[in-house]
């Protein structure tokens, strides 16, 4: 298959090499169990039980009547101790379900679909949403919606993103390797819902292995396996598509309205387990790594596990590490607390000593232009940061701020160490509040 590649992007160090070849630890759950009823793109969710309240493996504990949500499980069978707001990993505190795990691991009865080849579109959505399932690449975007594009959105081609390109990560990677019939028996559910015949499966070439497992699972299925060039940030929606597809979306535009749907490998995996199986998303599987981490890992956990029993299981050194963050180095999330929890978009955590992170400070911005260069989205990063310094917020929309997919790429290449990401989020947060 041609590779057309996309413009701008960086290669920062890989750092795979720690957790590749580690196979996914199934980690037993902690005894407490701190759920956030917020695991998506969209509205909190209300809790449907009490305090005091016995709970099953699997049983919907929280919805919301809202159109963009999708409901929460318990990951583990037990006692619901309390409801409070409990510091969250993307956010301050946010209101959370802490369950008391009695170690039983009882699950609650799992409804499915018995023969999802002769199911009802409508009933395989529903079946989606009832599940819980949710973009776990990172986005969290609720999968039943994506995957219901208006009647009037032709769409012609399904996208899976493999590439994984985040430095450290390695969870879609484990997947590919452990489970590829999975990935690929869920997009055959995917095919059937968008009503496509065409279904790639993009994956750096830093992956051989994985490659070879998806094409063997692939065999004889119509799915295709793209290698594609390991380039940072080769996971972006709209750089896989131009990649891969040759296909340019239109600024503020979403990927359908080039006939593209994108779904992150995981997200597949999870739709198979919830319409065949009848298995909620109640666990992930976490990249655990970094400098400060003396048994790297790649770990199934429950979600809402504290970050703080994940570290001590791999072995932290909390004494060197210089900064803890969920997801990968370029677009994660610093953490101020350890016992933020584990939610349905963690792919990783990090612990890194100050040789990781860069401990320059920023210096004047010479003007070399390395970050037009760089972004993959063909912005010009250097005038967003000087328009935020001096706080003129409603400049920043003739730039097309908000086309920006916040890759790190501009502050990565930077050779004054500009924080270029963090002005360009500041800045859009900014936007959205004069637009209100």
């Amino acid at each position: 298959m041609r590779f057309f590649g996309f413009r701008g992007g960086v290669h920062p160090p890989e750092n795979k090499l720690q957790t590749e070849n580690a196979p996914v630890e199934e980690l037993k759950a902690p005894k407490m169990i701190y759920v956030a009823l917020l695991q998506h793109i969209g509205s909190p969710l209300d809790p449907i039980v009490n305090i005091g309240d016995k709970v099953l493996k699997g049983q919907k504990i929280a919805d919301s009547q809202a159109f963009l949500s999708s409901p929460i499980h318990s990951p583990v069978s037990g006692t619901v101790k309390k409801i409070e707001e409990h510091v969250f990993p993307l956010m301050g505190r946010i209101k959370t379900v802490i369950i008391e795990n009695d170690g039983e691991d009882k699950w609650a009865e799992l409804t499915k679909i018995e023969n999802w080849e002769t199911a009802d579109k409508k009933d395989l959505l529903a079946m989606i949403r009832e599940k819980g399932i949710v973009g776990i690449g990172g986005a969290s975007f609720p999968t039943h919606i994506k995957l219901n594009p208006p009647a009037d959105t032709k769409i012609d081609t399904l996208l899976l993103n493999g590439a994984e390109c985040e430095p450290y990560l390695n969870s879609d990677n484990r997947l590919m390797l452990e489970h590829p019939e999975k990935i690929i028996n869920g997009i055959k559910i995917i095919k059937k819902i968008l009503g496509v015949e065409t279904a790639i499966v993009g994956i750096e070439e830093n992956k051989p292995e994985a490659i070879a497992s998806m094409k063997k699972a692939a065999d004889g299925t119509g799915i295709e396996i793209a290698p594609l060039k390991t380039k940072y940030p080769q996971g972006g929606e709209k750089q896989l598509i131009k990649a891969v597809l040759d296909r340019q979306v239109p600024s503020g535009k979403l990927p359908s309205a080039v006939g593209v749907v994108v779904q992150n490998t995981g997200t597949a995996a999870a739709i198979y387990d919830g319409i065949v199986n009848g298995i909620p998303l109640v666990e992930k599987v976490v990249t655990v790594s970094g400098k400060a981490i003396a048994n790297p890992k790649n770990v199934k956990i429950a979600i809402g596990t504290p970050f703080s029993y994940l570290l001590d299981h791999c072995g932290v050194n909390r004494e060197i590490v210089d900064k803890l963050v969920m997801g990968g180095p370029m677009m994660g999330m610093a953490q101020f607390s350890e016992e933020a929890p584990v939610i349905k978009g963690t792919s990783g955590l990090l612990a890194l000593t100050k040789e990781e992170t860069n401990p320059y400070k920023p210096k004047s911005c010479i003007g070399c232009a390395k970050c037009v260069d760089a972004c993959p989205m063909g912005l010009e990063p250097l005038m967003f940061a000087r328009l935020a310094a001096f706080e003129q917020w409603d400049k920043l929309g003739p730039y097309n701020l908000m086309d920006c997919i916040e890759c790190g790429s501009c502050a990565y290449i930077c050779p004054a160490n500009r924080p270029l990401t963090e002005a360009i989020k500041i800045g859009k947060s900014k936007l959205r509040a004069m637009k209100k």
